[in-house]
């Protein structure tokens, strides 16, 4: 894969484009009229957009959500008491007329060592559009999401072959410093390139992240969860992790970033023996779902 030349851009710049994703603080939600399904809350139930605003293509989709209400996005440990289990369903959205496309969809609350709990719907869609995610909870909310032609997708998508890229090591930082931002320091995946790690003939599991700015929200939780699984993987997955910015000013992009054309974090890729991609986890994801979809790919 051709790299673009890097241009600098300012963490506020980067942080904007992954606003969406609750980056460095949580996102704005939708509104809806009051629901009583959920006790506790103050004012309406809103829905919160845990997923990028792009990239999205026909085939299995996951959108990741958390919920709000007017007093802010709703923790596990606050004073609504939320559901283990949200259901509803997918309709059109791209014209005055509601089509169901997928008439019931449910998802389980995740979030092991997350302030915030998120729920990931995960269904098929089979054509470009506009859609909207409707619960039964709150059946006067709706979040809009956009499937797009895959041509126009410029990330790795399931079924791309990832593209090798040679990530910073311990003994080549490549340009990036610190080659990680884990605050008690370097993760144990820097002994690898991404080249080598997809020459190895085992699965990839390649994170890119930036621990250190978001330590209370996904990243830094998130690589936590991956050390965690790494250890008890052991050798039947090669892991790497590449950092997001290139010195601690984090005002210029990582050459990780650009390689992948991306514009928020973090994203976990995971590969078969081939290094075909098989999942992608983006934005929010915990230990539990790290785990499950590790599990699918042979990997346990």
């Amino acid at each position: 894969m051709t790299m673009s030349p890097l241009p600098a851009f300012s963490r506020r710049r980067f942080l904007a484009l992954s606003a969406s994703l609750g980056i460095g603080g949580v996102i704005a939600a939708c509104g809806g009229k009051s629901s009583d399904a959920i006790s506790g809350l103050d004012g309406s139930l809103q829905i919160v957009k845990r997923f990028p605003n792009s990239g999205l293509v026909a085939g299995d989709v996951r959108l990741p959500i958390s919920l709000a209400d007017k007093s802010g996005v709703l923790s596990a440990t606050g004073a609504v008491k939320l559901p283990q289990t949200l259901r509803g369903k997918i309709v059109t959205a791209d014209s005055d007329v509601r089509d169901t496309v997928v008439a019931s969809i449910s998802a389980t609350q995740h979030g092991k060592n997350l302030s915030v709990p998120y729920w990931p719907f995960i269904f098929p869609i089979e054509k470009v559009g506009t859609y909207a995610l409707v619960l039964d909870v709150a059946p006067d909310v709706e979040l809009t999401f956009q499937i797009e032609e895959r041509e126009n997708v410029l990330t790795p998508l399931n079924g791309d072959a990832l593209p090798p890229f040679d990530t910073p090591t311990l003994d080549n930082n490549r340009g990036v410093d610190p080659i990680c931002t884990k605050p008690e320091g370097t993760c144990p995946f820097h002994s690898v390139t991404l080249t080598d790690a997809l020459q190895s003939g085992k699965p990839v599991v390649y994170l890119i992240g930036t621990p250190a700015y978001c330590q209370t929200g996904t990243c830094a939780p998130g690589l936590d969860a991956l050390i965690s699984v790494a250890k008890t993987v052991g050798e039947t997955a090669v892991f790497v992790h590449a950092d997001v910015y290139k010195d601690k000013s984090a005002t210029i992009a990582a050459p990780a970033v650009q390689a992948y054309k991306l514009s928020y974090e973090p994203v976990l890729y995971i590969t078969d023996a081939k290094g075909v991609l098989v999942n992608r986890l983006d934005a929010v994801f915990d230990e539990d779902e790290i785990r499950s979809v590790l599990a699918a790919a042979g990997i346990s």
